[in-house]
């Protein structure tokens, strides 16, 4: 292997990391979101379903952390990568800041999370049966 082909392949795995925090903070808070009105049509107190909803937020808040982390991986690595002579290592169809020109058409190419992958995730999810769980929320 090569310096080329190991960048090249932690390139690729980090484009898939940055994709899967991404898709998971979008689909849990799209959950978080609908918690308040699904309370609100089913006629029930504000109370009622608090914990469920702290949990989503709490989890939208550690994503967003997570997120920001890997964002500061990808920054060291990229600067790693200049420093190794490695400059041309971009994986994905979004553009870079500094890109010039924009690789991807300047940001309005739909690049980025594709609502496909949204839809297979989703999929995978729902059709796993719930676990039974005694304790109500």
């Amino acid at each position: 292997m090569t310096r080329q082909s190991i960048g090249e392949s932690l390139a690729a795995r980090l484009y898939a990391a940055e994709t899967a925090i991404d898709l998971a903070l979008i689909e849990t808070a799209t959950l978080a979101a609908m918690l308040p009105a699904a309370r609100a049509d089913a006629y029930l107190s504000a109370v009622t379903g608090q914990r469920a909803f702290d949990g989503a937020a709490g989890a939208v808040s550690a994503l967003s952390a997570a997120r920001s982390h890997m964002v500061q991986t990808h920054t060291a690595l990229a600067a790693l990568a200049r420093k190794l002579g490695l400059d041309a290592l971009a994986v994905g169809p979004i553009d870079k800041p500094g890109d010039t020109p924009p690789v991807g058409g300047g940001g309005g190419d739909g690049g980025g999370v594709q609502p496909e992958m949204v839809n297979n995730v989703i999929a995978d999810v729902m059709n796993k049966p719930l676990p039974y769980i005694a304790e109500p929320c």
